[in-house]
């Protein structure tokens, strides 16, 4: 066709035809920037440029003639330049781009060289695009079906140690290995369970006539770690056998059984209460009052350690049979314990006499103690057993410091078929780390920290699987684990938020509940400004406490609920079944209790200082201070001061306030001093475990939230009983508790501070 074009023009003017250049089709290293290049040279030209040189003169033509031969040149060029240029458009390869006005491409000349492809860089991804595809991502997701699917037959009971336990296991690692999670791994404990024997428990009532006694039930449930034997003696209802309930009891509970209604405090709890009473033994039921819905026949489980872990190995990890010396946790009571069904409590009643009172806003059939010529005889034969767990871990590494991590965990074990006890948990735990692990691969989030996910077993058993982890790698986890994520039992009803957390999470929570919708009214979370003060205390049974009371990981728990406790937890009706009938809003609220907790885990990894706000432990030290303040005289009495505990407090605050100062006034490039700083604030929650007590006596050794002498809430107590009860105050203890309390606040100040030389102290 340019050879017709050039023909073309030739003729029309009767001369040589015009010569071209070849194209210059080189592309340009920009890549979309390539350009063609298109010379015309006439050698009439130039020869006439040489003719005008030498004087010699062209003959003249008509005006007329040079217009037309003009416009002819200008369409015929231009005819000509559009044929050339869409032949060779045509024969690019796949130049989508051609007709393109900011570039265009062309194929290249057998000898040009290729083109040197640029790297694709990811647009950086901010907190609102990564909110948005966490949005996207849950909003495709059937959380019902995955919470269906684990309540199916092969997997009902799950027992802790049994088959069906251990083939959800590797059902859940299997699926880690589906999610291209960076490394799976599993964790193997073996440790000691109570469980029920051949022989049956049992509760009789005995006529002190010699009458034939009267078995009142052989129990289904049982409770674990209940001291195995047979007591007999008188019973006395002492409500829900908190310590206030059993300080307002008329009658001693001295060698006598005790019968208890399930809730507010764990069965430990009640337990711990009626022992330190000197009572024999204690029944556990579920009222009509409290749990109207429940079958008066429906067994219940629950253990009696008065702490977490396998009370076997107090301490100390139980890997691969390890042989310690023998030993036990001071946790364990040393009387029998024994669950029984709402009949069984109401046929002894029957035999009791004395209303209970009102204020306990319990059914009338409650009566206060047995009649003065009968007693019970309760019977426990439990039977320790050993058997292997499995704790299931996957990984999302973080790209800039993959060896600091959160840990997000869901116990999988059951004693029935635990639908709102482990299977939305579960669920969450998978959906969560398919979820991330996909915005990792596919939707461009960088988190700069690592995120675990583990399947805890034996949680039924005092979240056994998680302590075995914590005590198998304390001495490194509080360096590298920044915080607990907790999804156990997170939906139970839809009426209310709560949660349990370390006031270290109180400013992420709060960010949180002001960013998320409830699904059933619209509203956002965020309700109530005096939230705070609503926070929950830890449940001894909830996994997330030992990883804050034990090792000083920051620690959240948090759950959708109604006005009264579900009622099926630990008994053989928590079914998928019954938890849709309860909560028919399921899959969306598992879908919020999932947003929540992926917003905790992408401010936890992604933002470059982490979200943990130091300064609310300045609230704590303070609402101590005020509490302890209210004895000043009775300290001034025995020679004492508050001064060094003020100065400690002091020193806290100032270093929390430098803490703030540094990180405004730091380079944020500069990694190794955010790094610095973010170091330092990891180890505020670790530095209130008390250092002067042994983890092995007295394992959760926080000062806040653990449990023993040395906390600050025991140090409350003790000045309390210099009224209350002048016997049982002990000075010596005081004494030491103040100097522990005040240099444990000391040391928390002296680590945020940061190296030894800033230190600066006032005390």
């Amino acid at each position: 066709m340019m050879d017709q074009a050039r023909s073309a023009f030739s003729n029309l003017f009767g001369g040589e035809p015009l010569s071209y250049t070849r194209f210059s089709l080189a592309r340009q290293v920009d890549g979309d920037n390539s350009r063609v290049e298109m010379k015309l040279a006439m050698e009439e030209e130039e020869n006439a440029d040489h003719s005008v040189k030498a004087n010699v003169t062209k003959p003249k033509r008509r005006t007329g003639t040079l217009c037309c031969a003009a416009i002819a040149l200008i369409i015929f060029f231009l005819v000509g330049f559009m044929i050339g240029y869409l032949g060779n458009c045509k024969r690019a390869e796949q130049n989508a781009e051609c007709g393109s006005p900011a570039g265009t491409e062309v194929l290249e000349s057998e000898d040009a060289e290729p083109a040197e492809e640029l790297p694709v860089i990811p647009p950086q991804l901010y907190w609102e695009d990564l909110k948005t595809l966490l949005s996207k991502k849950l909003d495709s997701t059937e959380f019902t079906n995955t919470i269906r699917k684990l309540n199916e037959n092969s997997y009902i009971p799950r027992e802790a140690g049994s088959q069906n336990d251990e083939n959800l296991a590797y059902f859940i690692e299997n699926q880690f290995h589906d999610f291209k999670l960076n490394k799976v791994w599993r964790d193997e404990h073996f440790v000691k369970i109570q469980v029920k024997d051949s022989a049956q428990n049992s509760v009789t009532i005995q006529n002190k006539n010699n009458e034939a006694p009267f078995l009142v039930e052989n129990p289904v449930g049982y409770v674990a770690y209940s001291k195995a034997t047979t007591v007999t003696g008188k019973l006395i209802h002492a409500n829900f056998g908190t310590k206030e309930d059993f300080e307002n009891l008329k009658s001693p509970v001295n060698g006598s059984l005790v019968i208890v209604r399930a809730g507010k405090i764990t069965f430990a709890e009640k337990v711990a209460n009626a022992e330190r009473l000197n009572a024999i033994g204690v029944l556990i039921y579920m009222d009509q009052a409290r749990f109207p819905i429940v079958k008066a026949d429906l067994p219940l489980f629950g253990h009696a350690h008065l702490g977490t872990g396998d009370p076997y190995t107090p301490g100390f990890p139980s890997f691969n049979h390890t042989q310690f010396p023998p030993s036990q946790s001071s946790g364990l009571p040393n009387i029998p314990v024994q669950t029984i069904s709402r009949e069984a409590a109401e046929k002894l009643f029957g035999n009791m006499e004395g209303n209970c009172p009102s204020e306990w806003q319990i059914d009338s059939s409650c009566k206060l103690q047995l009649s003065q010529d009968k007693n019970v005889k309760l019977s426990v034969n439990n039977a320790l057993k050993e058997i292997r767990i499995l704790n299931i871990f996957g990984v999302i590494k973080g790209f800039e410091e993959p060896d600091r991590y959160i840990v997000v965990g869901a116990q999988r074990d059951s004693w029935g078929p635990g639908a709102a006890k482990a299977s939305v948990g579960t669920a969450l735990l998978l959906e969560l780390a398919r979820i991330f692990s996909d915005m990792v691969l596919k939707g461009g989030f960088k988190p700069s920290r690592s995120i675990i996910f583990a399947s805890w077993s034996a949680g039924d058993f005092g979240a056994v699987g998680a302590t075995e982890w914590l005590e198998g790698y304390l001495a490194s986890l509080h360096l590298k684990a920044f915080a607990y994520i907790n999804l156990d039992k997170a939906v139970l009803g839809t009426r209310n938020f709560k949660v349990s957390a370390s006031p270290l999470l109180y400013t992420l929570i709060e960010k949180t509940m002001q960013d998320v919708k409830h699904p059933v009214t619209g509203q956002y979370l965020y309700q109530d400004s005096n939230w705070i003060n609503k926070v929950e205390k830890f449940s001894l049974d909830n996994a997330a406490y030992p990883f804050l009371a034990y090792s000083g990981i920051p620690s959240v728990s948090f759950w959708f609920c109604e006005d009264t406790d579900y009622p099926y937890l630990g008994t053989t009706m928590d079914t998928y079944d019954t938890l849709i009938g309860k909560v028919p809003q399921l899959d969306k609220m598992a879908r919020t209790a999932a947003e929540v907790a992926g917003h905790f885990i992408i401010k936890l990894t992604h933002d470059i200082e982490l979200n943990l706000d130091y300064e609310m432990y300045n609230n704590k030290i303070l609402s101590f201070l005020r509490e302890l303040n209210q004895y000043r005289a009775d300290v001034k009495e025995l020679g004492l001061s508050f001064q060094w505990l003020y100065s400690a407090r002091g020193d806290f605050f100032r270093a929390t306030t430098r803490l703030t100062t540094d990180f405004k006034n730091a380079e944020k490039t500069n990694r190794f001093t955010i790094r610095e700083i973010n170091d330092r604030i990891m180890k505020v929650e670790y530095h209130f475990l008390s250092p002067y007590v042994s983890p092995r006596d007295s394992p959760f050794r926080h000062i806040f939230y653990g449990s023993g002498s040395h906390t600050l809430s025991a140090l409350l107590e003790n000045l309390s009983l210099r009224h209350q009860n002048n016997g049982a105050f002990n000075e010596t203890l005081l004494r030491n508790q103040l100097g522990l309390a005040t240099w444990t606040i000391q040391g928390a100040a002296n680590a945020l501070s940061g190296d030894i030389w800033d230190i600066d102290n006032e005390f």
